[in-house]
């Protein structure tokens, strides 16, 4: 498994916990997040505490994707130059086949 693979899973599942943070967001406050607590006055945390940390949440998923896709980037162009330098003391050279046809017999 390279380390492309493991940034590529990495980067699906933040994507898939920023897509899931954003939605349960409403901005305004009537949404899932507000409705935890059936609506009463006892809600753990409040939704303002609610609303507090699902602000944060997605601004802290959102950096990490940016971080993980940049970082991927950064892997994947040092894996493609370490590939296509070849020492060239080991290539082979190869030289035209002679065609005993086309000599001349003196």
């Amino acid at each position: 498994m390279t380390t492309f693979t493991i940034f590529l899973g990495l980067i699906v599942i933040v994507s898939f916990l920023l897509i899931v943070v954003i939605m349960v967001q409403n901005p305004k406050g009537g949404g899932l997040s507000s409705s935890f607590g059936g609506g009463a006055g006892q809600q753990l945390g409040g939704v303002k505490k609610t609303t507090d940390f699902l602000d944060k949440s997605t601004w802290a998923l959102a950096t990490l994707l940016l971080v993980l896709i940049l970082l991927s980037n950064i892997n994947l162009m040092s894996d493609t130059t370490a590939e296509s330098q070849v020492d060239t003391d080991q290539v082979p050279v190869q030289t035209a086949p002679v065609n005993p046809e086309n000599e001349t017999n003196e």
